[in-house]
């Protein structure tokens, strides 16, 4: 039995094309270093609970990150997130008018956002690699909008959930 990893990657699939791609990053041996949820009643409405993320100082520097993303690459944003207590969700959108020869692939994108994390925290909190799904029209958008939306209120239901 081989101890290579299995290529998570579509050979032959431009990774830099504009699209949408569902991203899942994980702490290092799915550790809940990211900060705790927390339950309290939301907006007003009467017995709705709402879950929300408690951030760490890790939890709070991966936050920053993500607000500030936008200014990294001129044509790629964050279209939704949610930080789980050891994993992140994003929907991660590339809108390029014009593609030019360095246009930055989803792994290129992901190793800068972990990169930035770890200089700023002074050491690598990841899990090797990253989960990632090329999003294909408007219904697979929208579920997979609304589980990034809806994950906290499922924590332990979630496969991450430890």
């Amino acid at each position: 039995m081989s101890n290579q990893r299995k290529p998570n990657r579509i050979n032959d699939y431009d990774y830099s094309q504009n699209g949408a791609y569902f991203i899942t990053l994980c702490s290092k041996d799915r550790a809940n270093i990211f900060g705790n949820l927390m339950s309290d009643v939301g907006d007003g409405l009467v017995g709705a609970n709402c879950v929300r993320l408690q951030p760490s100082n890790t939890g709070q520097i991966v936050q920053n990150e993500i607000e500030n993303f936008d200014n990294i690459y001129e044509n790629v944003y964050i279209e939704c997130s949610t930080i789980m207590p050891n994993h992140i969700h994003l929907i991660i959108m590339i809108d390029s008018v014009r593609q030019t020869q360095f246009a930055p692939t989803i792994s290129t994108i992901i190793k800068q956002f972990k990169g930035k994390i770890t200089k700023e925290i002074g050491y690598s909190i990841w899990q090797k690699s990253f989960y990632d799904h090329i999003i294909r029209g408007e219904h697979d958008f929208q579920r997979i909008y609304e589980y990034i939306k809806t994950n906290p209120l499922k924590w332990e239901l979630d496969e991450y959930y430890t």
